[in-house]
C-alpha cells in the first residue's frame, strides 16, 4: 500500500492519499502560524502592561553632567595630565641629582674633618716652632750679649 493508491471517502467525494497529505501539511502550517501569532500577541500585552518610567529626571540629570563636564573642562584634562607628568618626571631626575650630591657632600665633610685635623696639628707644630724661635732668639741674644761682654773684657778702653 503506498499513498499514490490510498484513497479516502468522505461523504461522496473521493480523496487521494496524496491530497491528504496536502491538505493535512496546510492546516499544520496554519495551526503553527496562528500559535505564533497568538504567541506574540501575549508577548505584546506583556509589554504594554509593564509601565514605562518617567525619564524626566534622569534628562535632566545627563544635563547636569554635561554642564559639568563643560564646566571643568574636560576635555584639557589629558594636556594638563601630561604636564604633571612631565613635571614629577623632571622632579625625579632632579631628586636623583640630589641625591648624588648629597653623597658627595658626605664625601667632601669626611675630608674636612680629616683636614681639620691635619690643621690642628699645624697649629700645634706652629706654637711648638714660635716657642723655639722664642727660645732660640733668646739665647741669641744672651750670646751675643755675652759677646760683647767678652769684647769689652778683652779691650777695656773701647
Amino acid at each position: 500500500m503506498n499513498l499514490a493508491e490510498t484513497e479516502l471517502q468522505i461523504g461522496g467525494v473521493k480523496l487521494k492519499g496524496i491530497y491528504i497529505v496536502v491538505v493535512f501539511s496546510i492546516a499544520t502550517s496554519i495551526g503553527g502560524i496562528i500559535w505564533s501569532a497568538s504567541s506574540l500577541y501575549g508577548r505584546l500585552e506583556a509589554v504594554e502592561a509593564v509601565s514605562i518610567p518617567d525619564v524626566t529626571p534622569i534628562e535632566e540629570d545627563i544635563k547636569l553632567i554635561r554642564q559639568q563636564l563643560v564646566d571643568n573642562d574636560i576635555s584639557q584634562l589629558s594636556a594638563k595630565l601630561a604636564t604633571l607628568g612631565t613635571t614629577l618626571e623632571t622632579m625625579a631626575e632632579s631628586q636623583k641629582n640630589l641625591l648624588e650630591l648629597q653623597s658627595d657632600v658626605s664625601e667632601l665633610s669626611k675630608e674636612i674633618e680629616g683636614m681639620k685635623a691635619v690643621v690642628t696639628k699645624a697649629e700645634l707644630v706652629s706654637e711648638s716652632m714660635t716657642k723655639l724661635k722664642e727660645e732660640y732668639d733668646v739665647i741669641e741674644r744672651e750670646i751675643s750679649d755675652l759677646w760683647m761682654g767678652l769684647d769689652d773684657l778683652s779691650d777695656p778702653l773701647r
